[in-house]
């Protein structure tokens, strides 16, 4: 039984396929935009159309193009071995994955040197006046609040204790809308 020719044949550029009933070359029917329908076309035996014709290749530029190199190779240069012992997943990772990795390891390398590199660091005990104020957190130490006794020092500065409360309420008596 010989092999039957395929129901939607490939066309070439110019459209031309083959036509599975006959075997021969046609343009097939299509239709346009209004709804009518084109008539199929015959192609004459042997006539190929401009869009078809390829660019000639000698015999010696076909043999390079068929060892040509890929774009963007580099002669001599071999990708380094892969370990499959270092993934623990069988996949490599594509190239934004390996930089979003890179970039998740310095954020958390960040986080960890801004804990670490604390400016106030608890093993420097002040002296014992002032050991009081700075018992706490970081965020409860930098509340301006006048109620902690401390008082405003060159040694120990205390910005919220160094504002005088007096001219402030004025200021905000001013502010005030009536």
């Amino acid at each position: 039984m010989p092999s039957l020719p395929p129901i939607n044949p490939d066309k070439t550029a110019a459209g031309i396929a083959l036509d599975p009933q006959t075997l021969e070359r046609v343009i097939p029917e299509s239709r346009r935009p209004d709804g009518t329908v084109r008539k199929q076309i015959k192609i004459r035996p042997g006539f190929t159309p401009q869009e078809d014709v390829r660019r000639f290749r000698g015999t010696k530029q076909a043999q390079q193009d068929a060892n040509a190199l890929p774009k963007g190779h580099i002669i001599g240069w071999a990708p380094p071995p892969t370990s499959q012992a270092s993934g623990s997943t069988g996949k490599p990772l594509s190239k934004s994955a390996k930089k979003n990795a890179k970039r998740r390891e310095k954020k958390e390398d960040k986080k960890d040197e801004a804990v670490a590199d604390n400016w106030e660091d608890e093993e420097e005990e002040p002296a014992a006046g002032t050991a009081s104020s700075n018992s706490g957190t970081p965020a409860q130490k930098s509340a301006p609040t006048s109620s902690s006794g401390s008082t405003h020092s060159p040694e120990n500065p205390n910005w919220a204790a160094a504002v005088d409360e007096g001219s402030l309420a004025a200021k905000l008596d001013k502010l005030d809308v009536k």
